[in-house]
C-alpha cells in the first residue's frame, strides 16, 4: 500500500528498552477534498530513511498495516493498529539546469496516422 502527500512533521528518533528498539514518526498530509494527516512509524533501521527529508516535501510512502491483540490485567481484550513505513520516495522533481526546450505536451508528441484504409472494416466490439 502507498500514501502520497506532503510531509507535515518528522519526529526525532526514539529508543526504547535495553534492546535498543528504535522508532521515528512521520506525518503526511494527503491532498484530497478532505486532507488527512496520516502518522506513519518507521522502526529499527528504517528510521534512518527519514534523514534526507524535510517538511513540505511531496512524497510517496510504501506502508504496511499492522494489528495486534492485547489482554489487559482485567482480562479485557483490546486491539491496536499501526501504520509502518518501509520506503519513502521524493515526488518533487529537481530543477533541470541548462534545459532549453520545454517538455512536449502529449497531444503534440505524435503525428496522426496517414496510412489508414477507410474501406477496411473495424470489427472491434466497442
Amino acid at each position: 500500500m502507498e500514501v502520497q502527500g506532503k510531509i507535515k512533521l518528522i519526529g526525532e528518533t526514539q529508543t526504547f528498552g535495553a534492546n535498543g528498539f528504535r522508532k521515528r514518526e512521520l506525518v503526511v498530509t494527503t491532498e484530497e477534498q478532505y486532507p488527512q494527516h496520516i502518522m506513519i512509524e518507521f522502526v529499527q533501521d528504517k528510521a534512518d530513511l527519514l534523514d534526507n527529508y524535510t517538511t513540505n516535501q511531496q512524497v510517496k510512502v510504501s506502508i504496511n498495516l499492522r494489528g495486534r491483540e492485547w489482554v489487559n490485567p482485567q482480562g479485557e481484550t483490546k486491539y491496536f493498529n499501526s501504520i509502518q513505513g518501509w520506503r519513502i520516495e521524493n515526488l518533487q522533481q529537481a530543477p533541470q539546469q541548462g534545459s532549453e526546450t520545454p517538455p512536449v505536451p502529449p497531444t503534440e508528441a505524435f503525428e496522426p496516422a496517414s496510412d489508414l484504409n477507410k474501406e477496411e472494416h473495424d470489427d472491434l466490439p466497442f
